[in-house]
This record gives C-alpha cells, structure tokens and sequence, in this order.
C-alpha cells in the first residue's frame, strides 16, 4: 500500500482556498481516523456529495490548510484539506 505524501505542497505560502462561512461539499467519504471521539476508527463520518459550512480555518505541519467544516445534517466538524473541497455556488 502507497501511502501519499504531499511534501512538496507549501499551501500555506498562499491565502486560504475558501473562507469563514463558505458552503462546500466533500469531493470523497471520510472516515474516522481515531480523532473523532464517540465514532468507531473506519466510521464513515462525510459521504461524497455532503455538504457542510467552513467554520475554521487552521494549519497541519505548517503546510496544509485544514478547514473545519461543519456538516450538520451528519452531526459532525470534521477538519478536511482544500483537495477534499469544493465550493457550492
């Protein structure tokens, strides 16, 4: 199994990709990795195509912006990358 490595992204050199209160949708299913506390690891936590509001913006490794997006239909904030995004028009 490849593990992907983005080590050659300085996002963070670049202003965030989507603001405070923007609307998006997932671009993929994202499980729970062990940091969402109450949810079984594997959990499906967002399905792609659910949509959710950035809520905050913070930064990984000093590299990667991570938004919070609140999916509230699912119950969850779930902390994505811009890769896992896409804006709602």
């Amino acid at each position: 199994m490849n593990i992907s490595r983005d080590s050659d992204v300085i996002e963070i050199d670049q202003p965030p990709q989507f603001e405070y209160g923007q609307k998006v949708r997932s671009t993929k299913n994202i499980r729970n990795d062990g940091t969402f506390p109450g949810r079984e690891i594997g959990e499906v936590l967002v399905k792609k195509g659910d949509v959710g509001y950035v809520a905050s913006i913070g930064t990984f490794l000093q590299q990667f912006y991570i938004y919070g997006v609140d999916f509230y239909e699912r119950g969850a904030m779930v902390g994505m990358k811009s890769r896992e995004l896409e804006l709602v028009e």
